[in-house]
């Protein structure tokens, strides 16, 4: 996942808050920063469910914290991949692990005939698919 910027320097990918109306912080957005000109921007795989939880908090939110990461199984992952313990690890390793967790919780929540957290666990196994296809 790299990107070019409009300077023509490489954009490094980072974990970053988000300040939202100045009164929210979203944690953990992942996105491209150029260090030579400054101009950064949201991972476009990511966009939908940044866009989402904005809309979601309105135009006059409260004052309160969000982990993007809690939202965004891109987040999640480039969070784990971060971790000090996971350093040894490759990605591939990283994801498949987070599927099968994902997959493990959509049978779970299947049988408990809870379909909102099966729905909820189908969309994040689709966020990590599409991000696959796109990259």
């Amino acid at each position: 996942m790299q990107k070019y910027c409009k300077c023509g320097r490489t954009m490094n990918l980072r974990l970053r808050t988000v300040i939202y109306q100045s009164k929210v912080d979203i944690e953990n957005v992942p996105i491209y920063s150029c260090e030579v000109c400054g101009h950064s921007e949201v991972v476009p795989h990511v966009k939908p469910e940044l866009t989402g939880l904005i809309g979601r908090l309105g135009s006059k939110p409260e004052k309160q914290q969000f982990f993007f990461h809690e939202v965004s199984e891109v987040a999640f992952l480039l969070l784990k991949v971060t971790e000090k313990e996971r350093m040894n690890d490759s990605m591939e390793k990283i994801v498949e692990e987070r599927i099968n967790e994902l997959l493990d919780i959509l049978l779970l929540a299947q049988s408990l005939g809870d379909e909102p957290w099966a729905d909820e666990i189908r969309k994040r196994l689709s966020q990590i698919t599409q991000s696959a296809i796109s990259t």
